[in-house]
């Protein structure tokens, strides 16, 4: 199956325990290999963001690894 990174911007970001994390703004990759590196999340209000890496826009960074599933949220591991 086929996810197209436009289906996903504006998509929930929740933990699996779920907190959720904010909303998907952006999603970052390395131009050389394709391969997709990072998730910009714009922070809920709820979030302490001091507890995650921010970009120079107040997005936080989130590993593209974490992700564990997408449906109609994305899963992140906590």
């Amino acid at each position: 199956m086929r996810i197209f990174e436009n289906e996903l911007r504006g998509k929930t970001v929740m933990t699996e325990g779920g907190l959720i994390i904010g909303v998907l703004r952006n999603i970052t990759m390395d131009q050389r290999t394709g391969e997709l590196k990072n998730l910009l999340v714009e922070p809920s209000e709820d979030i302490d963001v001091r507890l995650y890496h921010l970009d120079e826009r107040g997005h936080i960074v989130l590993d593209f690894d974490s992700v564990k599933s997408v449906r109609d949220v994305v899963i992140v591991k906590d």
